[in-house]
């Protein structure tokens, strides 16, 4: 436990200044983004399970698909605080998840990070209902179980910087597809358009908070990152 809440020494900034580029890169071409993404979507209905559960809605079932979409699936009153924080919170996960890691980084906790997305990971996994789902939680979670585990601390921050720089860059990019999808007429269902027909605010609105959050966590992850 003493390991694993401790400190460690923060990379050479070059190191942090190449993961931004990787991540970056990751982001940027669509060759690449389009596997990536599958992260990208297990955060997202992963921040629609965790506000259901704190919103005293019955979680039954999150599925991720081969196409990066996801289903997230909770019992409850269908209108209220409750569905509306669950609907709202999947775009904003990835980049507070970014932020949040990004804080841990700036203050040396890369250990802590590591074990941290390990455990959300295996939490998420309790409930997912598809193969492919499955598949992708299960890859995701060894991946950092193995870096945890197999690597020394120069591998940890540098897998560690990375993961965080990709949340928060990738984080960005999601609302501005959903706001391209919606420009031609796609994407009926959204989390904007649902949560416009529960509570009369335009989408528009929603997707400019969705915007909001994503840049404002990525400003923030950037001071912490780059230690300005």
């Amino acid at each position: 436990m003493t390991e694993i809440l401790g400190t460690q020494p923060a990379p050479d900034q070059w190191i942090v200044y190449f993961t931004a580029a990787c991540a970056l890169s990751l982001v940027a071409f669509r060759t690449f983004w389009l596997p990536a993404r599958n992260a990208i979507t297990i955060a997202h209905e992963g921040g629609h399970g965790l506000v259901a559960l704190a919103t005293g809605r019955r979680l039954e079932a999150i599925r991720l698909h081969s196409d990066t979409s996801g289903l997230t699936v909770s019992r409850g009153r269908p209108t209220g605080v409750g569905v509306v924080l669950t609907l709202a919170a999947g775009y904003p996960a990835a980049p507070l998840l970014g932020l949040g890691g990004a804080a841990l980084l700036g203050t040396g906790h890369v250990t802590l990070l590591l074990w941290a997305a390990t455990a959300l990971l295996l939490a998420l996994l309790v409930m997912v209902r598809n193969a492919y789902g499955i598949l992708t939680v299960v890859l995701t979670g060894a991946a950092f179980l193995l870096i945890s585990l197999l690597t020394g601390p120069d591998v940890q921050s540098t897998f560690a910087y990375a993961v965080v720089w990709f949340l928060l860059l990738g984080g960005v990019r999601p609302a501005f597809e959903l706001q391209a999808k919606r420009r031609h007429g796609g994407a009926p269902d959204s989390d904007a358009d649902q949560l416009a027909g529960l509570t009369h605010v335009p989408a528009a609105v929603w997707l400019l908070f969705f915007h909001t959050v994503s840049i404002c966590c990525l400003i923030g992850g950037c001071r912490w990152l780059l230690r300005f």
